[in-house]
């Protein structure tokens, strides 16, 4: 029968649309806005229409998510930034749309170059998000955010972010990413430890 396949699609729209009526009755009104329900519409039991109802409500990212990335730092006993970046180029070098633009500090009386960037820059809007910077870092000094709402009215005074704005404490590093951050850690610990090892042996 010509147009059958139209009156199923029809027919599951006209589904859902009455059961998005029934669930909001049986949610009395509650259904929107809050985690639980949230957790019931993004699941098996999900019935209705089950859209996000962005910004509202957001889900829950995963760890491994992945936006742009940030600059790690830590700090020191008179609560001073402590960059784990030395300014070796070797992201800016993976980076395959090259959006990363270093600038490397130098020692004013000697002229010679400081292990620490002076100015560090990534235009967001060029950044693919690919992780290449952070996976291949041997500082663990830049990893990848979660943070997606970057938009903005003016792409070319605001979509270029320097080195403050990339700058996050490794607290924040801990917060987003808790499993990377305890594996990073003990490997940091045990590979002091051996270090400690060698120099009293």
């Amino acid at each position: 029968m010509y147009g059958w396949g139209i009156l199923k699609g029809l027919g599951v729209t006209l589904k859902h649309f009455v059961e998005t009526f029934w669930d909001d009755l049986r949610w009395l009104g509650k259904r929107y806005f809050n985690e639980e329900a949230l957790a019931v519409r993004q699941g098996t039991k999900a019935r209705g229409i089950f859209t996000v109802q962005y910004p509202e409500e957001k889900l829950t990212l995963p760890e491994e998510f992945r936006t742009i990335p940030f600059l790690v730092y830590e700090l020191d006993e008179h609560g001073e930034k402590q960059y784990r970046c030395t300014a070796c180029g070797i992201c800016s070098k993976v980076c395959p749309p090259q959006c990363i633009w270093i600038q490397r500090s130098t020692d004013p009386e000697t002229g010679r170059p400081v292990p620490s960037p002076i100015e560090f820059s990534i235009d967001i809007d060029m950044c693919m998000n690919c992780g290449f910077c952070a996976e291949f870092c041997p500082f663990d000094a830049i990893k990848m955010d979660h943070d997606f709402e970057l938009s903005s009215y003016d792409r070319q005074a605001t979509h270029i972010y320097n080195k403050e704005q990339l700058s996050k404490p490794v607290s924040y590093y801990a917060s987003i990413r808790p499993t990377n951050y305890a594996r990073e850690e003990e490997a940091r610990a045990a590979k002091a430890k051996s270090k400690a090892e060698k120099a009293t042996g």
